[in-house]
């Protein structure tokens, strides 16, 4: 069972998102739950717990943390990252966000759909990016780290 059965955003620092952002972070959490793939590695100086796993998302002075614990509250792993390498994908994301929630008000189907062709891109190289930063802390397949990447930019909007 090496997978996500329950993720919490804290976001209570945050500004309440625009009905946009909110619906991409229904989707993805829901999506999330629906399939994933999360599995700590082993180590050899500790014991590391096996899934399902509850985790946090939530960033801290200017960091990313993800808080994972097992299904009865017991810590499994916290790890830190930077949010520098996720800067330009996660704005370069909102921006084409934007625009495509604005064709869909607007614009003919051909030039939504170039738009959304351009929106997976960016998403798809945030997945990337977060897949390397969490190299050597968790495993993770590339549908779980879309879906996670977009949590991260709920997260990062706000802050």
């Amino acid at each position: 069972m090496s997978r996500i059965s329950h993720i919490a955003l804290d976001d209570a620092n945050l500004p309440p998102p625009t009905p946009e952002i909110e619906q991409e972070r229904k989707v993805a959490m829901f999506d999330l739950m629906e399939d994933n793939t999360f599995r700590l590695p082993r180590r050899s100086d500790r014991h590391v717990p096996e899934g399902p796993y509850h985790m946090g998302l939530s960033i801290r002075e200017k960091r990313l943390v993800f808080s994972v614990a097992t299904e009865d509250a017991a810590p499994a792993a916290e790890f830190h990252l930077s949010l520098s390498p996720f800067r330009q994908v996660v704005k370069d994301y909102w921006a084409i966000c934007e625009s495509y929630f604005d064709a869909v008000k607007n614009m003919p189907p051909s030039q939504i759909e170039t738009i959304d062709m351009a929106r997976r891109g960016i998403h798809n190289e945030g997945a990337r990016i977060l897949e390397e930063r969490l190299e050597g802390k968790a495993e993770i397949d590339t549908d779980t780290a879309r879906r996670l990447f977009t949590l991260i930019c709920v997260l990062h909007f706000g802050s």
